[in-house]
């Protein structure tokens, strides 16, 4: 006896009529047409069943603190910084815990099941990182929270930078950040890199460091950082996020650029909502869009995601935790309006995100986790277009969320009462 047996399912990679068989938290079976006793049964009447969406970057540190003390009027990401700066003495470990918990309920509703969220360790106390460790260890049962110990100030250009950053990791911190645009000098960033890629080496630690958030196309860190991860041999499990001055560069250095990133396996990040806003604010016109070259790097091999980065914070005043949202701004940002480009936007909030977290038993494919979302629309591209309802969230064989499905009820002069909910019939 199966535990759940979901029916008539359409999957992202197209197949359509497909039965997924779940047991122990595990998918047993994918196959077309299968009919078999379990518990609960499910008929997904044709719609898209995809894996659940992954955040690869974001600040949980920060979310929801929007208008503490202060709104950020310039929108730049240096009133942003400066902002988090007169925040940081206000905080309480409690109120932190509080607004991240919600976030994470606003997550679990929009199917969102895994999270990297980056934490300021710049604050010799710690209380961000003790606060989120907490919230990580209580969503623990529905969602995979991984922390990214991060020198919001600079590892070198903040006193104690380095020595908050490991204590950071001593106290269960997954991952090693840095900012090398943020530091003083050009070559302070290059050596922050090489200081940070060598502790994580050292320690066996991810690497995902904010890279060249910049207008300035000689901000070009995303370059050491590739370089490093090829000398010390950790292809894989290095991210560079935003890397946005790669919209400035020239072409020439881009095309050499872009085979280093993909010959060292480092993964790049995108935050298509924030870079959007972010970027571009000491341009006139024409204004630059500011966010990195994703279709190229895509096209060159890299491993491109696209993150949330925040939510109601210092940089950013909207958002509610939609992955689908990102993914289209990303769409039309980076012009990939083909039926492929958009496909591939949905890739990047699903598995090229869970890729960059190193996400174990993800997928819908024998022997995964049971971890996935029942969307109102019927392929990827649809999902997004509508920003579909989460009609369902499973974690590991398990309901966690349900949506009513969106419809609108017409009135319509001269015609009988209708409902609709623009989804293209098949």
């Amino acid at each position: 006896m199966l535990d759940l047996l979901i029916t008539n399912a359409t999957l992202p990679d197209g197949r359509t009529g497909m039965s997924i068989a779940v047991q122990g938290g595990r998918i047993a079976e994918v196959t077309a047409g299968l009919d078999a006793p379990a518990h609960e049964k499910l008929d997904a009447q044709g719609l898209l069943l995809a894996p659940h969406f992954v955040d690869p970057h974001f600040h949980m540190d920060a979310t929801l603190s929007y208008g503490l003390p202060r709104v950020n009027e310039s929108g730049t990401l240096l009133e942003g910084i400066a902002l988090w700066g007169e925040l940081k003495p206000l905080l309480k470990a409690d109120a932190l815990i509080e607004r991240a918990l919600a976030y994470c309920d606003w997550a679990v509703a929009k199917g969102l099941l895994a999270v990297r969220s980056h934490v300021d360790t710049s604050d010799p106390s710690l209380l961000a990182v003790d606060a989120l460790l907490e919230v990580k260890r209580q969503v623990a049962p529905y969602l995979d929270l991984q922390l990214v110990a991060f020198p919001q100030d600079g590892v070198l250009r903040s006193a104690g930078g380095v020595d908050n950053l490991k204590r950071a990791l001593d106290k269960g911190v997954d991952v090693v950040g840095g900012i090398p645009h943020f530091e003083r000098t050009m070559a302070d960033g290059a050596a922050s890199v090489t200081l940070l890629m060598e502790l994580a080496a050292e320690r066996g630690k991810l690497v995902d460091m904010h890279c060249d958030e910049s207008d300035d196309p000689l901000s070009r860190h995303i370059e050491t950082l590739s370089a490093e991860t090829w000398r010390l041999g950790m292809q894989g499990r290095v991210t560079g996020s935003h890397c946005t001055s790669m919209h400035s560069m020239d072409n020439y250095y881009v095309s050499k650029l872009l085979p280093l990133i993909a010959q060292s396996g480092v993964s790049v990040v995108s935050n298509p909502l924030i870079n959007i806003t972010l970027q571009g604010r000491h341009d006139t016109y024409p204004k630059r869009r500011g966010m990195t070259r994703v279709p190229e790097l895509m096209a060159a091999g890299v491993n491109v995601a696209f993150g949330h980065d925040c939510v109601m914070d210092p940089w950013y005043g909207m958002g509610s935790g939609d992955m689908l949202e990102v993914a289209h701004m990303g769409l039309h940002v980076a012009q990939m309006t083909s039926q492929a480009g958009i496909r591939q936007c949905f890739e990047a909030v699903t598995a090229n995100a869970a890729r960059v977290m190193h996400l174990e038993g993800y997928g819908i494919e024998a022997g995964c986790d049971a971890s996935f979302v029942l969307l109102q629309a019927r392929d990827p591209v649809e999902a997004i277009r509508l920003r579909a309802s989460r009609l369902k969230v499973f974690r590991k064989g398990r309901l966690l969320a349900e949506t009513p499905a969106a419809t609108a009820a017409l009135h319509l002069p001269g015609r009988e009462q209708a409902t609709s909910w623009m989804i293209r019939k098949p």
